[in-house]
């Protein structure tokens, strides 16, 4: 399942700088808490908790099939930031919402939250109706609410400003990846890419103030993530086919208008991390890249073990990306593949446990992936 031996070492000797920086001992109680904010990439649950009729399909079997059950969780198992918890020992973390149902004292909160909700946008929901694209959104449960929930969760959980200073100082933040849906329902409500990439900067700005918010608030070690390569998923590829084939990139048969577009983005947020980074010299702003991780899968899946490749998913309606809009995965008349470690795409949007894995593994301790976070992840823990 995963690559041999002898491949290992040709790879080794192929590429050895890759490996002039070996993976890291991760120090176990670098951080006490972790607080997540994002879309679908990073709900444990919120979504299926604040709206379960519109999200019943990823809290049902096959959702959840590698990790024992459905959990609101948009894969077959565990998400980045259920491996980053691990690797520091703390507890996988609850969504936010499960809060106000739980009947316990919220101890389990003590050691952080999970504010990401499935389908939330960067920007507020009233953008996209003032512009006419709303009709796809699935919550308005966007950045700006998710960053007014820590609030409201801060004022429970520290009482003064030295024991608020004390706890976040010891808390990792990781906030996105977020804007990959902004993209999504523009596209999905017929903009074409050169449209679409006029409101970029804002996407980008809204990201950029959440950031300085939570550092206002006391977030000291902060990681961004980027967006991925949009046009390597099987949903963008099946609902947005070109007739030109140097439309694709040749080597990897992804959409290259999308992801330029996809590049754009990150660029600007890198930008704006180091205007962060200038303002508040205290604060630790990792920014991780997402699509150069998945880039790598992308361009040599069987390398990494991923058998079936990047772009086909694991479960899905058919078709030459195993992606169909109007048969979703668990839904009637979906596939499902017999191996997910063997796939990245899990339904076409979202990518399997193992492809977050190795994202997780990269950040953290570098090694293959070293180069997707900038600076690397271990100067957060001197």
């Amino acid at each position: 399942m995963r690559i041999s031996f002898l491949l290992f070492l040709s790879f080794l000797f192929a590429f050895p700088c890759l490996f002039l920086k070996t993976t890291r001992s991760i120090p176990q109680n670098r951080y006490d808490s972790i607080f997540s904010f994002g879309d679908s990439l990073s709900d444990t649950g919120n979504l299926l908790i604040a709206n379960p009729l519109s999200s019943v399909i990823i809290g049902k079997f096959p959702y959840g099939e590698t990790f024992g059950r459905p959990t609101g969780r948009s894969s077959d198992g565990r998400l980045i930031v259920d491996f980053i918890a691990e690797e520091f020992g703390i507890p996988l973390l609850r969504p936010y919402l499960a809060l106000h149902f739980s009947s316990g004292n919220g101890h389990d909160f003590r050691l952080g939250a999970n504010f990401a909700v499935a389908g939330a946008t960067a920007l507020d929901a009233k953008f996209f109706y003032d512009n006419n694209i709303g009709l796809h959104l699935v919550t308005k449960l966007s950045l700006n609410i998710q960053i007014g929930w820590f609030k409201e969760f801060k004022t429970s959980r520290c009482n003064t400003t030295l024991d608020c200073a004390d706890y976040l100082g010891k808390s990792l933040f990781l906030v996105g990846e977020i804007g990959y849906n902004d993209y999504n329902y523009a596209f999905l409500s017929h903009l074409t890419v050169k449209q679409v990439r006029t409101f970029v900067p804002q996407i980008v700005e809204v990201i950029a103030t959440a950031n300085r918010v939570l550092i206002e608030e006391g977030a000291v070690d902060l990681v961004v993530p980027g967006i991925v390569p949009l046009g390597c998923a099987p949903a963008y590829l099946t609902l947005f086919p070109s007739p030109n084939i140097e439309d694709y990139d040749p080597r990897t048969g992804c959409l290259i208008a999308f992801n330029e577009l996809a590049q754009y983005h990150n660029v600007l947020l890198k930008n704006a991390l180091q205007n962060l980074r200038l303002k508040y010299p205290r604060a630790k702003i990792i920014y991780a890249d997402y699509y150069g991780a998945i880039l790598t899968l992308v361009h040599s899946p069987q390398l990494f073990g991923f058998q079936n490749g990047a772009i086909t998913a694991c479960c899905g309606g058919g078709g030459p990306y195993n992606y169909n809009q109007l048969i979703v995965c668990g839904g009637v008349g979906s596939k499902l593949c017999d191996d997910p470690s063997t796939y990245v795409s899990w339904d076409g949007i979202h990518l399997t446990e193992a492809a977050y894995q190795f994202i997780a593994t990269g950040l953290i301790k570098g090694g293959l992936a070293a180069f997707t976070s900038s600076p690397p992840f271990h100067t957060l823990l001197h």
